[in-house]
């Protein structure tokens, strides 16, 4: 068959997609309509329309409700939103899937407000469970705790003289461990930390228990593997939280090559009711640099990228800066993989058309990061080289200014958080000086130098849910609305900007932007539908809407009771 010139093409194309959106004469009803509320499509040409309907889990009508009715059949389902608004399906393009399942099922420290509501929290689970052997909570975060310090073995000793007891501060790079634990890891005085880990100690030299990013490697021995039945489980739990958060799929960090298998095998006994697009921990990804990019038939489970690790985190002062933290003149921060691995990972993910996914967040971190993607890039000749790669930095907190023209020259997708400048807020300053704020959490200055930013929200580290990171994006100013001139308010996003974020551009950042993040005929129905207009409503009040529906290929995955 002759292909046809470019411009008839389109043409063609174009008209095609307006008789189906016409659709005043389907073929057969849609299993699927949905009206009765605003519905933001994400296409600049045509951004709202009455209602949509679904054929065989794609898009088959965007249009008035008049033409929507002609789709209906004696089989086909109706959904009223009843004033509640339709999105194209939000995706978390930053989470750690199976950590947001071990949340729900462990001992949760997410929220506590001191070191000592913490400690009452840890007391009460040892007595309800009295469980045996090493204990492991996570989600604690001391900003705004009254004792203004990390926790302390001394806060848990008192509690569990004799069972190891480690609690994982909330971002994931540090843990305090009490006495007995670090005696079961035979860690004292004298143990020296791993290159690119910290083993912290207080002015006279004794340990206080607190091991940061790599140095956490010391205690692993006391974990517990995780059994497939404990893995099952924490999927299991996982997607349900992230379903009723409306997220319609996820872009899963720090991936056990393990788990990769075992999420086909849930998506194949249609156990997986979200989109899962893994990046494969660095350390496991031989077998995906072998194999290359693998997806489940039905599409539901995508395997495309590598997760590398450059430094710390900004709370446990981990991320790698130029010059020294303001509030500890001794430290710039941690590399935490020596960059010629990195560079050697990135080779490879390169040949075989692996996507790279890199943490970095301090902004020598994020200069490192740049530096190696632009020297692996360059190392291909022009007549191979491969088209848009689309590497990402995850994080992307703290950039000179200098630096950030670099995303779009290079094609690099920067990969944001917004919640995480919520929480930052009330200490990032002090760890920074105002300086170096110019380029944190600069979405809006990345967005006009032409990058593609995505957003997520590092869930179990954050929250998880959607409306806090859209209300973080569109705000800038943390749940209270409490915020400062200081933390460059001309950073925050518009409306539409912080849609894409979670929409087309995270379908973008996944290689998906021809079936995801747009409402238009062909395009898979993912759909997330909330209780009030994200694009209206006061800021204030985004936080307070709530999903009402979120659908997968044309399948209703939650529905508000």
């Amino acid at each position: 068959m002759r292909s046809l010139t470019p411009a008839l093409g389109a043409l063609l194309s174009t008209l095609v997609l307006a008789g189906s959106a016409a659709a005043k004469s389907p073929l057969e009803p849609a299993d699927l309509v949905i009206w009765g509320g605003p519905i933001h499509t994400g296409v600049e040409a045509r951004p709202e329309a009455q209602a949509v309907a679904v054929r065989g889990g794609r898009i088959a009508y965007v249009g008035d409700r008049k033409g929507a009715q002609t789709q209906v059949g004696p089989a086909t389902r109706v959904i009223d939103l009843k004033g509640a608004a339709l999105f194209p399906g939000f995706t978390d393009a930053h989470t750690h899937l199976r950590g947001v399942g071990e949340r729900e099922l462990s001992l949760n420290l997410e929220g506590a407000k001191s070191a000592a509501e913490a400690m009452q929290r840890v007391k009460a689970y040892l007595a309800a469970r009295k469980p045996t052997g090493p204990v492991w909570g996570r989600g604690w975060i001391e900003t705004g705790w009254p004792e203004g310090r990390f926790l302390e073995r001394g806060d848990i000793d008192p509690i569990a003289p004799d069972q190891p007891v480690l609690l994982v501060r909330a971002d994931g790079h540090a843990l305090v461990a009490n006495t007995a634990a670090l005696k079961a890891a035979g860690i004292d005085g004298t143990t020296k930390a791993p290159e690119g880990g910290e083993i912290l100690k207080d002015k006279d030299g004794r340990l206080t228990g607190m091991l940061v990013d790599n140095a956490m490697s010391l205690v692993a021995g006391l974990q517990r593997p995780p059994s497939e039945a404990d893995k099952r489980e924490a999927y299991a739990a996982a997607f349900k939280v992230e379903a009723a958060y409306g997220w319609t799929g996820v872009h899963n960090m720090s991936v056990d090559w393990a788990d990769v298998a075992l999420l086909e095998d849930l998506a194949a006994k249609g156990q997986a009711p979200l989109r899962v697009y893994n990046a494969v921990d660095a350390a496991e990804a031989g077998p995906l640099f072998e194999g290359g990019p693998r997806s489940s038939p039905d599409g539901r489970i995508t395997t495309r990228a590598v997760k590398l690790y450059a430094d710390g985190a900004l709370g446990s002062r981990g991320a790698a800066l130029f010059e020294p933290y303001q509030d500890a003149h001794s430290t710039t921060g941690l590399i935490r993989t020596p960059p010629e691995e990195m560079k050697a990972a990135m080779r490879k993910a390169y040949a075989s058309g692996i996507q790279v996914a890199t943490h970095a967040i301090g902004d020598r971190g994020n200069a490192v990061v740049l530096d190696l993607y632009e020297q692996v890039f360059a190392e291909t000749p022009p007549n191979v080289r491969r088209m848009a790669p689309r590497w990402r930095i995850e994080h992307a907190q703290i950039i000179r200014p200098a630096d950030i023209p670099r995303f779009s020259k290079d094609a690099v997708i920067a990969s944001m958080q917004p919640s995480h400048a919520i929480g930052d807020l009330h200490f990032a300053p002090a760890r920074l000086g105002d300086a170096r704020l110019d380029g944190a959490y600069a979405w809006e200055s990345l967005l006009k130098s032409g990058a593609v930013v995505v957003g997520g929200s590092d869930a179990p580290v954050e929250r998880g849910d959607p409306l806090i990171e859209f209300y973080a994006a569109v705000a800038r100013k943390d749940l209270s609305g409490f915020s400062t001139p200081a933390w460059r308010p001309a950073e925050a996003l518009s409306r539409a900007e912080a849609l894409k974020l979670f929409t087309s551009s995270a379908a973008f950042a996944r290689f998906a932007e021809d079936e995801l993040g747009t409402i238009e005929v062909g395009k898979r129905a993912d759909l997330s539908g909330f209780s009030a207009d994200l694009m209206t409503i006061p800021a204030e009040d985004i936080p307070k809407a709530r999903a009402v529906l979120t659908v997968v290929d044309g399948q209703v995955v939650y529905e508000k009771p």
